[in-house]
């Protein structure tokens, strides 16, 4: 029971499972926007730095340390995950 966007394409719902052969590129590239940011080490202009970015890497801001980074994620309601 999928819910059908305005194109007549399946939409993910969220807490659904979903046959990843079935999803398309646009959706894939959606999951986790808005839920998951990671933080990966940087070199600034400053000198080293945590970037955050959201789930599909779009950048959304620098950190001078990973704690930090971490709880800006965690105030703004998403996940963090660390890129090595």
């Amino acid at each position: 029971m999928d819910a059908k966007t305005h194109d007549g394409t399946a939409d993910v719902v969220p807490g659904a499972m979903l046959d990843f052969h079935c999803i398309s590129t646009e959706q894939l590239a959606s999951l986790g926007v808005g839920e998951i940011a990671f933080v990966k080490p940087v070199m600034t202009e400053t000198g080293p730095g945590f970037a955050i970015h959201a789930a599909d890497g779009t950048p959304l801001a620098i950190a001078t340390n990973a704690p930090l980074a971490a709880a800006a994620i965690i105030q703004n309601e998403m996940v963090p995950s660390l890129v090595h």
